[in-house]
């Protein structure tokens, strides 16, 4: 008999190469992948636990599931991924309609553990975070033609806010062949774009070889016949070496964009985050590459309201988006983790506080996007193809300077029929906020 199975998957790229690998070990095994939950012998949600947000979503998103089991829409419930790592008895205790809670060492067993909860077990297990594997066979959940290649598991930078090392592990580098030859399977099926992933994408190699391999990595990575652009996202800034920066600006496949979540810039909040680095290297680093790579684009992410975040150190904050007018940038309040150094720390910032100060910053990052994106009226970017709306007979693509499902996006009319995954050329006529106008030459 073939079960039907289901899974949600909640949070980062890294956590979705994870439930495609789950997915690809349930296929091979026999079981039926179905992309709803109607009908489903089992369902699985890949949790999220960073934030309070991503672990308030993850509960909405398995309270929905036990409703529909006690309508008897769904038979099981499995619950894995970081909330599971993070909160697993309490999980079992507050909500007893789940079937199993996992820890994400069970990743590679997940074909065999989901058998035995569909044939009447009930399974609570919790192996060491490092049986999680770093690599597998994976039943893509992006596109055909774009897919986030992750490599490495874990983090070793303890920043003090953050939970990701107690859930994950320690930093672990996958070996170079190793990621080149998922790589090339990707290629094969028909995959353009490759987005490489880590918690620390900088960081790679340096565990498993002592030095730090991106540089190496991208360029084999091009070799690849077929991959056309290779995009990098997780960059910690200390790790931006001359010869990362060589790369990215001499390889034609490395993409002049950026991933760079510097969190900060006021040198006391940076030191209470354990962030390596000064405010002075940082606007160094951003001098470097705007130079070495005139037309890089940067992406950044900031935590507003860490605690001694006082009405000083979030000017500070502001000033520098300001005066650096980033390309792309998000923001995100800071809430206390429990069993982070964090969360104990004095001078915690009320949430409206917290909210002001994300609006502020969200208005002033609005109207420098504004301006960049009205001076590309006329320029002419190279767009991949996303969707075609039938409705307004334009498509839908991105350029180089934008990653997908966190950036904007192109809308254009186009006098001939193209596919998802197409290259076409675009000329710029109007903006729309964060979004683009033109036309396809």
């Amino acid at each position: 008999m073939s079960y039907k199975v289901g899974l949600i998957s909640l949070g980062c790229p890294k956590n979705q190469v994870d439930a495609e690998t789950m997915l690809a070990s349930l296929e091979a095994e026999g079981f039926e992948i179905v992309d709803y939950v109607d009908g489903c012998d089992a369902v699985i949600v890949n949790t999220c636990g960073f934030i309070d947000d991503a672990v308030k979503e993850a509960i909405e998103n398995v309270l929905d599931m036990t409703e529909l089991k006690n309508e008897g829409i769904v038979s099981k419930i499995i619950v894995t991924g970081c909330m599971a790592q993070r909160f697993g008895e309490e999980v079992l205790s507050e909500i007893p309609e789940v079937d199993a809670v996992l820890g994400i060492g069970c990743n590679g067993q997940i074909a065999d553990i989901v058998r035995r909860v569909i044939e009447g077990e009930n399974i609570y297990l919790f192996p060491p975070n490092t049986d999680l594997p770093l690599c597998g066979q994976r039943l893509l959940t992006s596109p055909g033609y774009w897919a986030y290649l992750k490599i490495a598991e874990g983090c070793s930078n303890r920043c003090t806010y953050c939970t990701i090392p107690y859930i994950r592990g320690d930093y672990r580098s996958r070996e170079i062949e190793n990621i080149l030859e998922e790589a090339r399977q990707l290629a094969e099926s028909g995959v353009k774009e490759l987005i490489v992933i880590a918690q620390d994408t900088t960081r790679y190699g340096l565990d498993l070889y002592g030095e730090l391999k991106l540089p190496e990595l991208l360029n084999r990575l091009s070799e690849i016949p077929g991959i056309e652009w290779i995009r990098l996202l997780y960059c910690y800034p200390d790790e931006i070496t001359d010869e990362l920066i060589d790369v990215i600006a001499k390889n034609h496949k490395v993409l002049h964009y950026i991933d760079l979540p510097l969190q900060h810039i006021d040198d006391d909040i940076l030191a209470a985050m354990n962030r390596r680095g000064t405010s002075d290297e940082i606007r160094e680093l951003i001098a470097k590459l705007r130079e070495r790579i005139p037309d890089v684009v940067i992406r950044t992410t900031f935590i507003l309201g860490f605690p001694g975040e006082g009405e000083d150190e979030f000017e500070n904050l502001a000033s520098f988006v300001n005066e650096i007018e980033f390309d792309r940038l998000g923001c995100f309040s800071y809430s206390p983790q429990e069993g982070t150094p964090a969360a104990a720390m004095e001078n915690q910032v009320d949430e409206d506080t917290k909210l002001r100060r994300g609006e502020i910053i969200m208005q002033d990052q609005l109207e420098i996007v504004t301006l960049k994106n009205e001076q590309k009226i006329g320029n002419v970017y190279r767009v991949i193809v996303e969707d075609y709306d039938g409705y307004t007979d334009s498509y839908t693509g991105r350029t180089y300077m934008d990653a997908p499902e966190i950036d904007g996006v192109v809308m254009f009319t186009c006098p001939r029929d193209l596919n998802n995954g197409d290259f076409v050329f675009v000329e710029i006529i109007g903006v729309n906020e964060y979004d683009l106008i033109g036309k396809a030459l």
